[in-house]
């Protein structure tokens, strides 16, 4: 538990945090990591729902899947960075929002690989900006796949309203196509940050 006050009444009250997140041991965590509710609370005064930004570690162990979430800029810890290098076969990643350790989850659980995603989104944001250049710097954020063509589904907010765009799995395909070709744009090892700004280290 910690102390929040409303974003709207100020009022504080006490809130829960789960600063670890294994969803082995605790598997309707994971619903809640996906749908964003273990990051909301209601206000008991107002209704207000607030969002929780803290830190926490999420593991999938069954998917060999750690996201560490740190909002705050830091970096994590060396000592818990070095004891878990070792293991074989595991995904790393380091997230500052809520909505992009969401996105981590639901790509790991979709079978997508994120560096390939962030190459689909630069290529879906250069081609809307043809028509809209706005489209060009909006946090374009991937939500699930569905149909029988494993369509993705994002999500681009533009001009203030949220809008949900069905992207052809052909521009996956050419993505991981372009990683193919170009072995330099990789990860860090550990725990990687694996977003927009990594990419643009690549790809100007």
């Amino acid at each position: 538990m910690a102390p929040a006050n409303c974003s709207n009444c100020h009022r504080p009250t006490e809130v829960s945090l789960h600063e670890s997140i294994n969803v082995a041991l605790d598997p309707e965590l994971k619903a809640r990591v996906k749908d964003g509710s273990l990051f909301v609370w209601e206000c008991p005064y107002c209704g207000t729902r607030n969002l929780l930004r803290y830190q926490t570690l999420y593991h999938d162990p069954d998917a060999k899947l750690m996201v560490w979430l740190l909002p705050g800029g830091q970096e994590p810890p060396q000592a818990v960075a070095d004891a878990v290098k070792d293991l074989e076969g595991y995904t790393f990643r380091l997230v500052r929002e809520v909505g992009d350790l969401v996105e981590k989850v639901n790509l790991h659980d979709a079978g997508l690989e994120d560096t390939v995603m962030e190459v689909c989104k630069w290529v879906t944001r250069h081609e809307l900006a043809q028509k809209n250049p706005e489209a060009l710097d909006a946090p374009l954020r991937f939500l699930r796949m569905e149909g029988a063509d494993n369509e993705l589904v994002m999500a681009l907010p533009l001009k203030g309203q949220m809008q949900v765009l069905n992207i052809g799995f052909h521009v996956y395909e050419d993505a991981r196509g372009i990683l193919s070709r170009n072995p330099s744009i990789h990860p860090a090892p550990g725990f990687a940050t694996v977003d927009a700004a990594w990419l643009s280290k690549f790809i100007g």
